[in-house]
């Protein structure tokens, strides 16, 4: 296979490879079922770093005992619109889908119900839950910090405080918003496959540890270490700044647990609130205004080099289609760490059914 060449695999076939290795690892069933399943949706709608490359680092949790394998969430508070668990490390997404089912009902009596989340494990693709609540017409706002990891300084410092901090939300409409940005101007997970590829970023998206701009991702594992550029850059990081405080607000401030805390292991503070799209305004004027508001984007004039202006979630959607029907297109720097989980743990891996170059 030529370096150009992209292996593809067939949906279903991958899921259910995933589901067998962390059955066998030892997670329990439905939670392996429900973990295989977020991870191909990351694939799916093109978050390569937060799919199926995820497996191998979660199954080595798994064996390490930093992630739990079966367990209950802890309830540590619940005022009906609002609810506190501890989710003593278990899975991050099937927490977070469980959170999900969780609100569904309670957002449609009261209209808004939230749920927060400390001490779970990694979530994921926060993209790859959007479509859950979505689809139900509930308006979605999803968001996580790890409390025990650091990457990203303030604006105008030099020294890791914050992890990217993503935020994401699903909104209703005749095609969906997909929104899935982060505080942060890249991800821990595409610094870390550049840095390992010998690659460098097309532009200064950190600093090194004298604040000096930099596109190479190695400085984050230097010492001292480089940081990430907040949204906005060197120029006007404090947007992305001040997103990351709401960021912790939200997780670890409504969690009471987070970085003051001395948090060990990776893992994730997480929010997620519900709103019902029939609870305020109605679900008809809901949709009215989006559809409008979504017209008047699609149907914008674009600026040189730019063939259309898309909505957030357009393209990830149509890749979703698309290699739900052709198979899915996975980054070749997953395929190896697949092929070692399939002999370690003896389950047969899918075969290729094309080659895209």
């Amino acid at each position: 296979m030529s370096h150009r060449e992209i292996e593809v695999y067939e949906a279903g076939a991958l899921r259910q490879f995933a589901e067998q290795v962390l059955a066998r690892a030892g997670m329990r069933a439905d939670m392996a079922a429900t973990v295989a399943e977020v991870l191909l949706d990351g694939d799916l709608l093109g978050h390569t770093t937060h799919g199926l490359a995820l497996l191998a680092p979660y199954v080595a949790q798994l064996q390490q005992g930093a992630m739990t394998k079966d367990d209950e969430p802890e309830v540590l508070s619940d005022k009906e619109v609002s609810v506190l668990w501890d989710g003593r490390h278990l899975p991050g997404p099937w927490l977070v889908c469980r959170a999900i089912d969780e609100l569904l009902p309670r957002a449609r009596r009261f209209g808004s119900a939230t749920l927060v989340i400390r001490r779970s494990h990694h979530i994921a693709c926060l993209a790859s839950y959007l479509l859950r609540a979505v689809q139900q017409d509930m308006l979605i706002v999803l968001a996580s910090s790890d409390p025990a990891a650091r990457s990203v300084a303030p604006f105008g410092g030099t020294q890791p405080v914050f992890t990217p901090n993503p935020i994401a939300a699903g909104i209703p409409a005749a095609s969906p918003l997909l929104i899935d940005i982060s505080a942060s101007i890249t991800t821990n997970g595409m610094s870390a496959r550049l840095a390992r590829q010998g690659k460098q970023f097309d532009e200064a998206w950190l600093i090194d540890a004298q604040g000096q701009p930099t596109c190479d991702p190695a400085v984050l594992s230097a010492q001292p270490p480089g940081t990430i550029l907040p949204v906005g850059g060197l120029s006007a990081g404090h947007k992305g700044y001040g997103l990351a405080l709401l960021v912790e607000a939200l997780t670890g401030g409504l969690g009471g647990y987070g970085r003051a805390d001395n948090a060990e292991g990776w893992g994730a503070s997480v929010y997620v609130t519900l709103h019902d799209t029939a609870a305020f305004g109605g679900k008809a004027d809901f949709h009215r205004q989006m559809d409008w508001l979504a017209r008047q984007c699609r149907d914008n004039a674009p600026r040189p080099g730019v063939e259309a202006v898309r909505l957030p979630g357009d393209r990830a959607l149509a890749l979703r289609v698309r290699q739900l029907d052709q198979g899915v297109s996975l980054d070749p720097s997953i395929v190896p760490a697949l092929r070692q989980l399939s002999e370690a743990w003896s389950v047969t891996m899918p075969p290729v059914s094309q080659t895209a170059v």
